[in-house]
């Protein structure tokens, strides 16, 4: 038996990138999905994942306002049971200290931090009464260090990992888990604009494997941290960057050896 059967989860972000492919990996396993996005959001992918609309459940509206987490678990309920949410709903934006103006960094903030406060919130009921409950939040090696240019987006990372590491040792004496995944650069549509700039092949060659990282590598973690298997994983923020926080930064991977 899959570790995913009889288990449902919560994914935000789910109608593409790293949301996407983790909804067709825990549909694949067995489990059970609700999927919330925004209004203007494509799902409709789900019914060919899910022909006989018997394991999955659809939620609209933004993770930053509380009733739409507040119905993405009563959705899961409607499916038997929470036993993990996914908080990977994500906002990156450019610009230097002087140029982000305060209402996208509120924004920026809002998508990443709030969110998954709010996210985690809304679930603990639910996840106090559930079988090897489980949380597991999309951060960024952007969040474990700076990036030039970045620096809304590294704010607000930065706070969701130490977010982990706080709710970790609160909730783990209730059973609870809560880990954190940190993409590196990750073919998603949030980096599309990125492939047709020279700083793509930037980042490609700072990547000890020398190449951009797939949604479905990253799913394929977040989907071990919620499930059973990664029983004793708590607290935990889980680079899947292909090696680049694995250097100090100061070189270019596979540059030589002094």
């Amino acid at each position: 038996m899959s570790e995913w059967e009889q288990r449902t989860a919560v994914i935000t972000g789910a109608a593409s990138g790293i949301g996407r492919a983790a909804v067709k990996r825990v549909l694949e396993q067995g489990g059970r999905v609700v999927a919330v996005d925004l209004e203007r959001a494509d799902l409709s992918w789900l019914a060919q994942v899910d022909r006989e609309g018997t394991r999955t459940r659809i939620v609209k509206g933004d993770v930053t306002v509380e009733a739409t987490n507040a119905a993405a678990v009563e959705a899961a309920a409607g499916l038997g049971s929470l036993n993990a949410v996914f908080l990977n709903a994500g906002l990156a934006a450019s610009g230097t200290l002087e140029t982000i103006d305060m209402a996208t960094f509120d924004r920026v903030l809002a998508v990443n931090l709030r969110a998954v406060v709010l996210g985690v919130r809304a679930a603990l009921p639910a996840l106090r009464k559930a079988d090897r409950p489980a949380v597991v939040v999309t951060a960024s090696v952007s969040g474990l260090g700076g990036d030039p240019g970045l620096w809304a987006y590294n704010t607000a990372k930065g706070g969701v990992a130490n977010f982990v590491r706080a709710a970790a040792l609160e909730l783990g004496r209730e059973g609870i888990r809560i880990n954190a995944v940190c993409p590196g650069p990750t073919h998603t549509g949030m980096t599309a604009d990125i492939r047709q700039s020279p700083i793509y092949d930037e980042l490609r060659r700072h990547i000890p494997l020398g190449r951009w990282g797939e949604p479905e590598e990253v799913a394929a973690v977040i989907t071990f941290l919620g499930s059973p298997a990664a029983s004793f994983v708590n607290g935990a923020m889980v680079p899947v960057d292909g090696g680049v926080f694995a250097g100090t930064g100061q070189f270019t991977a596979g540059g030589g050896v002094l």
